[in-house]
């Protein structure tokens, strides 16, 4: 089978198109055949040497498309399905078949295809948990950081579906414009409008960063922040002293890692999303699809802030 290889750690030249043999699923799993690949900051964090992965493996923590095969004990009945698959920090996606967990496999709705699937994936997984975890509520003013990326945009959807007034901040007016026309109550380019912020009663970061601080400052009394990545890097070591000087505000700070939630709960938020794709009432928004030799192309993309919404890969 044809297979993205990272030959080491580093740039996106280390993303090399292979043939590999093809895998055989083991007790428990099933043999996917991928029509669509998910490509993420973890890749791009897995390629550097950063977060799983090794020289020789094949990136990628997410993917849909067919089971063609399933291991011992599991059921017959997967075979033939179009499913979408949560794999773990290993990697495998970057492949036309990969292995996966049977209990990290999800069934797609008919209305759902396989590349609208991974376009939701880890990044709407975190969005959904990062607003569950906060408790939004109807009509609460919520911010999200990175709203043209993968997590930020789906936040930013979700929480107009579940009634929020929500302020996007991107760093694109064309983005911004796209996020307006998305239903966002307010578009704040960051690089433009550095003081054009109120207080807010949530606000979900995917970024951190030395940045972070700014924004907790920003929390109305009571208001709750949830940190769930790190695109631009770790917060400044001293962010507690913050929450600490707005100890009478009662502010919550939550932080927030997929890791920690089981395959269960992850089955289960990912069933509830596609099913509300499925009958239109969130959009699952795809910047481009690249063809698995152009793998790197679609790193550099992704790295270059460009894209709005999710890149896929299509074996």
């Amino acid at each position: 089978m044809k297979a993205v290889v990272l030959k080491a750690f580093g740039g996106v030249e280390n993303l090399v198109l292979a043939d590999l043999p093809a895998p055989r699923p083991r007790p428990g799993e099933v043999l996917v055949e991928v029509r669509a690949a998910g490509v993420g900051h973890v890749d791009v964090m897995s390629r550097r040497g950063e977060f799983g992965g090794s020289p020789g493996s094949v990136p990628g923590i997410e993917v849909a498309g067919v089971v063609v095969a399933a291991g011992g004990d599991v059921d017959d009945a997967w075979v033939g399905r179009r499913v979408y698959a949560m794999l773990d920090r290993t990697g495998g996606g970057y492949a036309e078949l990969v292995t996966a967990d049977v209990e990290a496999v999800v069934a797609l709705p008919d209305q759902v295809g396989e590349a609208d699937a991974v376009a939701l994936g880890f990044n709407a997984l975190t969005a959904l948990t990062s607003l569950e975890r906060a408790e939004v509520r109807r009509a609460d003013k919520a911010l999200v950081r990175g709203a043209g990326g993968g997590v930020g945009l789906t936040a930013t959807l979700l929480g107009i579906h579940l009634g929020a007034a929500v302020t996007a901040v991107t760093g694109s007016a064309r983005r911004g414009e796209r996020l307006a026309a998305l239903g966002a109550s307010t578009v704040v380019n960051r690089l433009a409008d550095a003081q054009a912020y109120e207080e807010y009663d949530i606000i979900i970061d995917p970024v951190g960063g030395p940045e972070f601080d700014r924004f907790l400052e920003k929390l109305a009394p009571n208001g709750r922040y949830v940190l769930c990545g790190g695109v631009a890097g770790l917060p400044t070591p001293d962010f507690g002293s913050i929450l600490l000087g707005r100890f009478t505000a009662s502010p919550t700070l939550l932080m927030l890692s997929l890791s920690s939630i089981s395959r269960a709960e992850l089955r289960a938020r990912m069933e509830k999303l596609l099913e509300l794709v499925a009958d239109k009432t969130v959009a699952s928004l795809i910047d481009e699809t690249f063809p698995l030799a152009a793998a790197a192309h679609a790193h550099d993309k992704l790295e270059s802030g460009a894209a709005f919404g999710k890149i896929v890969l299509v074996p």
